[in-house]
């Protein structure tokens, strides 16, 4: 079975035609609406999204939201209007920082930093995952990072209930996202366009009812390594591209494999793949360059995430009618 980084090359013109053709009829023939809104982070994701619609339905008919808020990296701001002024669209800043505050979202957030940096006066924080995944085993226990003045950083684990509470709280920065982009969409007769990947898909990297409640979703079946090369022939800006993943949820920087994947994208990608395609561990191990314990620490990983986040991707249970 031939198994290397080849398996993931797509013929990405023929994917584009495909993606625009499916974004189209989506539009105008599953929802009857006149054109799409869609949120801009400043990366890569949401670029080529964007990319696809103004192919599939016109620059006009594609309606662009930045929405930052206070712990936003100043570069989101920067790289979504680049994204959005490549492509010729209309773009409208929203923060969204005083909507979170009447949500009391950094007041709770902020209580629990307290707890365990009592000092704490405010300066950049962030939640991290150990990143020695591929090394050992371990317990896959956040920790809290606390930039302190002059740059030294500071980390203390986590207890599950802060963790959850944490989440719960930053979370609603998702789902305010979302609400407005339905304002926005709802206003014009349009629908919202989602920018997930297969590996956040799959792995349960989304918000329920935050980024993924969403009309459409065009990137799902796509892995990240995909999404590049399709990002290159649809002329994202380099910057762009050349962006480090980010959820950008924290005020001190971190990416998306410190604060979930512990590995990788490309990595991901490959394990991903090698589990969806029936490849052998001991297959894809040798092609990664990897051991085999190390692949089936990464392997179980995944499973595991993929297994816990299984609601995420179902439509509401209901009471199946006779």
């Amino acid at each position: 079975m031939r198994f290397d980084r080849s398996v993931l090359e797509i013929d990405a013109a023929a994917v584009a035609d495909s993606l625009t053709k499916f974004i189209r009829e989506q539009v105008s023939g599953t929802f009857r609406r006149k054109g799409i809104v869609i949120g801009l982070s400043g990366g890569i994701d949401s670029a080529v999204a964007g990319a696809l619609s103004v192919r599939a339905v016109g620059a006009e008919r594609v309606f662009s939201v930045l929405l930052p808020e206070k712990d936003s990296n100043p570069i989101s701001r920067e790289y979504g209007r680049a994204a959005a002024e490549s492509l010729g669209i209309e773009c409208e800043e929203v923060p969204i920082s005083p909507m979170l505050e009447a949500f009391g979202v950094y007041r709770k957030r902020d209580a629990i930093v307290r707890k365990y940096f009592p000092d704490w006066n405010g300066e950049r924080f962030r939640l991290t995952l150990p990143q020695d995944l591929l090394d050992k085993d371990r317990i896959s226990a956040y920790r809290l990072e606390v930039e302190r003045p002059g740059g030294a950083i500071e980390s203390k684990r986590l207890s599950r209930d802060d963790y959850l509470g944490m989440m719960a709280a930053n979370d609603i920065k998702q789902r305010v996202r979302m609400t407005q982009m339905y304002y926005e969409a709802e206003k014009r007769y349009y629908i919202v366009c989602g920018t997930t990947n297969l590996p956040e898909t799959a792995q349960g990297f989304f918000v329920k009812f935050g980024d993924g409640g969403v009309d459409i979703e065009p990137l799902t079946h796509l892995y990240k390594t995909q999404i590049f090369q399709l990002a290159r022939h649809l002329g994202v800006p380099q910057q762009i591209i050349d962006r480090t993943p980010s959820p950008d949820t924290y005020s001190l920087p971190v990416s998306d494999q410190d604060f979930y994947f512990c590995m990788p994208y490309d990595t991901v990608d490959m394990i991903l793949y090698a589990m969806n395609n029936g490849v052998p561990k001991q297959t894809a191990a040798d092609a990664l360059g990897l051991s085999l314990e190390q692949i089936e620490r990464a392997w179980h990983d995944l499973e595991r995430k993929e297994e816990a986040t299984r609601t995420l991707r179902m439509l509401p249970p209901s009471p199946e009618q006779g």
